[in-house]
C-alpha cells in the first residue's frame, strides 16, 4: 500500500552551507500537496521477516555493545542507511531539528556561511556559493569538496551531519578545509558566519535601455518578484533584458514555471518530467500569445543549477533566448519532501522524477552548454594564498601561482602564473607593496597576502570587471541579438 505524500515537487536544492552561521538546508517549502504519486508501484514496505531482521540488530547492539547507545541514534541511522542505499544525493532524512532549520532556510533568511552543496561521490560538494555570502567573499567555488569543518574531518559523513558540522552562531568563524578540482594541496579558508537575507530578485536600467534582472535563487517570493521588476523595466521602454542566473543553485520548480511564462508564448514547452512507470508530464505556458518585443540574454555558468538549468533550457528552446557564459552544473533530477510520516517534525526528501528540457534532453550531470561561451578573467575563480608561510625568491608553490594571478589581474603582470618565484615576480609584489604603502621586501609574507585579496575581491566586485555581463549588455545595445522570431 503506498503512503500518502504530503508533499510538493521540486527541482532539488541539496543543502545550503548556511551562509555565515550554519549549514541550512536549501531553500524550498514544505508544502502540502494531493495524496500519492500514480507512478508508485504498490509496496508492502518491509516484511515480518525484514523486520525481524532489524529488531534483532537493534537489540544485539543495546544488548552486547560495549558501552550505552542511544536508541534513538539507533533508527536514525537505520533510516539513513536505507535511503543512503539509493546512492541519490538529493534524497535525504532529516531529524526534527534539521527539518526545523530547513523550514526556517525558506523563509527567506537564515545563519550560515551561505553555500549550498550535496553528498557526491560521498564527499560533500558545493554546488554554488549564495551570491554575495561570507562563503562567496572568502573564494569558495562551485565544485569545491570540503574536508574538514573545524579540523574535524567530514568523510564517511551524511549531508546533514556534515552541514550540522559548519553551523554556528552569527558572528562566530569557522575553518574549512577545501579541495579544488586542478588543485594539489587542500585550500584552508576562514569564514566568519552571519546572517543571509535571501533577497533573491535585484533588478535595474543600464544606458541604452537594457534591463537587468538578477535571480539568485527561486525561493517562495521569488515569482512575484521577479514579475514586478521586469514589469517596471519594460514601463520605462526597456530595450533588451540581460537574466542573470550566475551561481544560481535552484529552487522551486514551480515557481520557475510560473517565470518562464512570462517570455514562453502559450502553449509552449517549458519542461518535461518523467517519474517512473508514468507517462510523461509536459509543463506548457499559459502566458502571452507570442514572445517578448525585445531580446533576452540569459547568464549562466557552473553554479546555475536545477531551476536555474529549467529557467535556461525553456527560454532558449522556447523564447529564442541566447545563453552566454559557461557551462551550467547539470541537476536534471526532482524531488519530493515528506514531512512528519517518519516521526514528528521531521523530513523525508526523495527524488521521484527526472526533469527534461522543451527538447527532451536530461542535461543531468551534463549541464547546459552556452549559445556563446564567455570566461570571467582567471583571478575571478583563483584560489586564496596560504598565509601560515612566507613566500619568496625560488619557491614553487599554488600559493604563489595564486599571488601571480591576482598580481597580473591587477595590473602587476608577473609574466608567469605556474607557481614559481622568479625576479619579475618579486618585482611585481615589490610594486604592489610599494602602491599599498607597505614595507617594500619583496616577499608575500601574511599582511601582503591579506592585502592582495582584498584588492582582488574588490576587482571582482567592479561590474566594469565582470566581462560575461558586460559582453550581453554590448551585444545588446548593438542590436546583434535580435528578438526571437514567433515563427
Amino acid at each position: 500500500m503506498v503512503k500518502k505524500r504530503t508533499a510538493v515537487l521540486l527541482v532539488i536544492l541539496a543543502m545550503i552551507i548556511g551562509g555565515g552561521a550554519m549549514l541550512a538546508l536549501t531553500n524550498y517549502p514544505i508544502f502540502a500537496s494531493s495524496g500519492a504519486s500514480s507512478s508508485a508501484s504498490a509496496s508492502t514496505g518491509l516484511s515480518r521477516v525484514d523486520m525481524n531482521k532489524l529488531n534483532a540488530a537493534v537489540k544485539l547492539i543495546e544488548d552486547n555493545y560495549y558501552k550505552e547507545v542511544d536508541h534513538e541514534k539507533l533508527v536514525t541511522g537505520a533510516i539513513n542507511g536505507i535511503v543512503g542505499s539509493l546512492e541519490d544525493p538529493y534524497s535525504a532524512y532529516m531529524p526534527a531539528e534539521q527539518a526545523s532549520e530547513f523550514n526556517e532556510s525558506i523563509q527567506g533568511s537564515f545563519t550560515g556561511i551561505g553555500a549550498e552543496v550535496e553528498l557526491k561521490n560521498e564527499q560533500v560538494t558545493v554546488i554554488s556559493p549564495i551570491k554575495g555570502s561570507p562563503a562567496e567573499k572568502a573564494g569558495v567555488q562551485a565544485k569545491d569538496v570540503l574536508l574538514s569543518v573545524d579540523g574535524e574531518s567530514l568523510a564517511g559523513l551524511d549531508l546533514q551531519t556534515a552541514v550540522s558540522k559548519i553551523r554556528g552562531p552569527k558572528g562566530s568563524k569557522v575553518t574549512v578545509m577545501i579541495k579544488r578540482p586542478g588543485t594539489q594541496d587542500p585550500i584552508k579558508f576562514e569564514i566568519t558566519r552571519s546572517d543571509i537575507k535571501l533577497e533573491t530578485v535585484n533588478a535595474r536600467m543600464e544606458d541604452g535601455g537594457i534591463g537587468i534582472i538578477e535571480v539568485t535563487q527561486f525561493s517562495t517570493n521569488t515569482g512575484e518578484r521577479f514579475k514586478e521588476e521586469l514589469s517596471k523595466l519594460e514601463q520605462k521602454g526597456m530595450e533588451g533584458l540581460v537574466i542573470d542566473l550566475r551561481s544560481n543553485p535552484g529552487g522551486l520548480l514551480d515557481v520557475v514555471v510560473d517565470m518562464s511564462k512570462e517570455f514562453v508564448p502559450k502553449g509552449s514547452i517549458i519542461v518535461q518530467e518523467e517519474e517512473r512507470g508514468v507517462a510523461r508530464k509536459v509543463f506548457r505556458s499559459s502566458g502571452t500569445a507570442k514572445l517578448k518585443d525585445y531580446p533576452v540574454t540569459v547568464l549562466i555558468n557552473g553554479g546555475s543549477a536545477s531551476a536555474s538549468e529549467i529557467m535556461a533550457g525553456a527560454l532558449q528552446e522556447s523564447a529564442g533566448a541566447k545563453l552566454l557564459g559557461e557551462n551550467s552544473f547539470g541537476k536534471g533530477t526532482v524531488q519530493t519532501s515528506v514531512p512528519n510520516e517518519l516521526g514528528k517534525g521531521t523530513l523525508l526528501k526523495l527524488t521521484i522524477a527526472k526533469w527534461l528540457t522543451p527538447d527532451a534532453e536530461w542535461i543531468h550531470e551534463k549541464g547546459i552548454k552556452p549559445d556563446e561561451k564567455v570566461s570571467q578573467p582567471d583571478y575571478f575563480t583563483v584560489a586564496p594564498i596560504n598565509k601560515e608561510k612566507t613566500w619568496k625568491s625560488d619557491m614553487n608553490n599554488e600559493s604563489i601561482k595564486s599571488a601571480q594571478v591576482m598580481l597580473s589581474g591587477l595590473g602587476y603582470d608577473t609574466k608567469r602564473k605556474d607557481g614559481y618565484f622568479d625576479a619579475e615576480t618579486k618585482k611585481q609584489v615589490q610594486a604592489f607593496q610599494q602602491a599599498q604603502k607597505m614595507t617594500v621586501s619583496g616577499m608575500i609574507d601574511e599582511k601582503t597576502a591579506v592585502a592582495l585579496e582584498a584588492a582582488t575581491l574588490e576587482a571582482i566586485t567592479d561590474p566594469a570587471n565582470d566581462t560575461q555581463l558586460n559582453r550581453a549588455i554590448k551585444e545588446l545595445k548593438q542590436g546583434t541579438l535580435a528578438p526571437a522570431s514567433n515563427s
